[in-house]
């Protein structure tokens, strides 16, 4: 089986976000991703991941105001300020926390803009991104995620547009960050997407479809696909990002099958 990572933003949300850390811990995972950090102090983060004996494996770059709807500024046209900054402020939260990906939301589709400058300025941010996470030894990933159920507006709404995209920044530390909900609502044929781009691919997340709760529970067939990396010899991490049909505990059975 793949070495499964719990993504603390969806898993264990019963409790505070501080106690998710034991939790995941005490139900047998040894990773742990989620959303964004910067609302604690860094300091504070790393603390709960040494206690908890965990590997940090992920977080996403700032997004800008999430609250309001934002979901990222590396497409947006005049915000390349905001993005560098943003890009600092991951960057030393990763070095704190030991964190070797980082994840660059993509953004919603401003009007007023056409096609190709948003391409460019989301590939200039990218590049920008990329060297500097290469300084400190980390990889840089990029989402495609769904348009039509889950970010209505989300600029890297394709697959295909994502490996495109990769093959234009040119740079050897920026990865496809797959996650297997949103490829089965925008394409399918996940088998073949993984073994077509294995080497291309940074980081795997879970989740079933219908309705975004774990494996099992939908129509995507996990225990081939599992089977499938394994004999891949895919040696990343995967993130459980779902949202857990009753509690997350009771939801944990489909790592036995």
């Amino acid at each position: 089986m793949p070495k499964f990572a719990a993504n603390l933003s969806f898993l264990f949300t019963e409790q505070p976000f501080p106690e998710r850390f034991k939790l995941a811990a005490a139900a047998g995972f040894r990773g742990v991703e989620y959303l964004f950090p910067y609302d604690y102090p860094a300091a504070d983060v790393a603390g709960w991941l040494r206690e908890a004996g965990l590997e940090q494996v992920l977080f996403n770059l700032p997004a800008g105001d999430w609250a309001a709807g934002e979901r990222g500024l590396a497409c947006l046209p005049g915000r390349q300020g905001e993005f560098a900054e943003s890009v600092e402020r991951a960057c030393e939260y990763a070095m704190l926390l030991d964190c070797s990906r980082l994840h660059c939301l993509a953004g919603l589709r401003p009007a007023g803009h056409d096609e190709a400058e948003l391409e460019a300025t989301y590939l200039a941010n990218l590049q920008f991104a990329a060297d500097r996470c290469a300084s400190i030894g980390a990889t840089l990933l990029i989402e495609p995620i769904n348009s039509r159920i889950d970010m209505p507006g989300y600029w890297l709404d394709d697959v295909k547009k994502g490996f495109c995209l990769l093959d234009q920044v040119d740079r050897s530390n920026v990865k496809l960050q797959l996650d297997l909900y949103h490829a089965q609502i925008i394409q399918g044929d996940l088998a073949r997407t993984i073994e077509a781009n294995l080497g291309r691919i940074g980081h795997i997340q879970i989740a079933d479809n219908p309705g975004r709760h774990e494996p099992g529970t939908g129509e995507i067939n996990y225990p081939f696909l599992f089977n499938l990396l394994d004999r891949l010899g895919y040696a990343g991490w995967v993130g459980c990002e779902y949202k857990p049909l009753t509690t997350t505990e009771a939801g944990l059975g489909w790592r036995a099958q």
